[in-house]
């Protein structure tokens, strides 16, 4: 591997677009406002727009897709055919699908077994955001929004533990805190008291706690193991500076936009809009919208959550 340090140029008619990870992050986030909570049936609609006709796209077209995705959107497609004949329904009209019963009857999960691959961390955020005021639900959730498209178990709850990091940032907690071995064990009862796979169980026990980075074995690959590993080195070690992390995400090569992408879910909440670098800021495209939808993805979990909880005391209470 070549020796070259990446950083960022700040020239006046430099535009940082967005690539498929945060596209698939923003269909994350429209659904979960059009539909004001977890469908993921309408996600995986909204993915299928943005593969096939560039949705939430920064140049109008999906210009990557990670192979995994790929085919469990030509699966979703499938799959629709066949629920479009059996139930006499248009497939224009099957997108907008909101009839309860037909929902459930729908399988969304259109992965193989055995798919591990970062493509469902990568867009994770707007689940925890959208849910962090209900900590049990927000973790339950990020797990299933992974799952729909990438089967194995790692993934699952590679996805509810940095989802739980994610709340535990917004709930205020100290980066010790997020980042210490007993973190799990701490916030037992927002996992359901459902064990991690062995390999999660050892990165929230710290394997990603590593001064020498590359050198020690991190690597920013494909695989949900090794992207969430370099990801949390990337925030351990990046000395309070979400400039320095997110460089440091991305010198680790291979798949760097989806490692970085990884990182700043959890380094955007914890150092939060103010503190990110304003030289990046003024360059990103589609700054305001982003921003707009992330104040709706807010507005609507607040909204669940009054909801939610008012129906849960009335029962309580008859």
């Amino acid at each position: 591997m070549s020796s070259t340090t990446l950083s960022f140029v700040n020239e006046n008619d430099f535009i940082l677009q967005f690539t498929d990870d945060t596209s698939m992050a923003l269909c994350l986030g429209s659904s979960l406002i059009a539909r004001r909570g977890f469908v993921p049936y309408d996600q995986l609609v909204r993915y299928k727009w943005w593969y096939k006709n560039g949705y939430m796209s920064s140049t109008g077209k999906c210009f990557d897709i990670g192979m995994a995705t790929c085919d469990s959107l030509l699966e979703f497609q499938r799959r629709q055919k066949n629920f479009a004949e059996k139930y006499k329904i248009s497939l224009e009209q099957l997108d907008f699908l909101s009839d309860f019963d037909l929902l459930k009857k729908f399988n969304v999960y259109c992965s193989n077994s055995g798919i591990a691959g970062n493509g469902a961390l990568m867009r994770l955020a707007p689940v925890p955001l959208f849910f962090y005021r209900q900590p049990i639900a927000a973790v339950e959730f990020s797990g299933y929004s992974g799952q729909i498209t990438h089967g194995d178990q790692k993934v699952y709850d590679a996805c509810r533990y940095y989802g739980a990091l994610i709340v535990a940032t917004l709930h205020g907690e100290s980066k010790d805190h997020l980042l210490s071995e007993k973190f799990y064990q701490t916030h037992k009862a927002w996992f359901g008291n459902q064990r991690l796979h062995k390999d999660i169980q050892m990165i929230s026990e710290g394997s990603f706690k590593r001064s020498g980075g590359l050198m020690d074995g991190i690597r920013g690959k494909g695989y949900i193991v090794n992207a969430l590993e370099a990801a949390l080195w990337a925030f351990w070690s990046d000395e309070n500076s979400f400039e320095k992390g997110a460089l440091s995400a991305v010198n680790l090569g291979d798949d760097a936009d989806t490692t970085a992408a990884i990182y700043g879910q959890l380094a955007g909440a914890y150092y939060t809009y103010k503190n990110l670098p304003q030289k990046w800021l003024d360059h990103v495209y589609a700054r305001n919208f982003i921003q707009c939808l992330s104040k709706w993805i807010t507005y609507e979990g607040s909204k669940w959550y009054s909801e939610h909880v008012s129906s849960a005391t009335k029962k309580e209470t008859k």
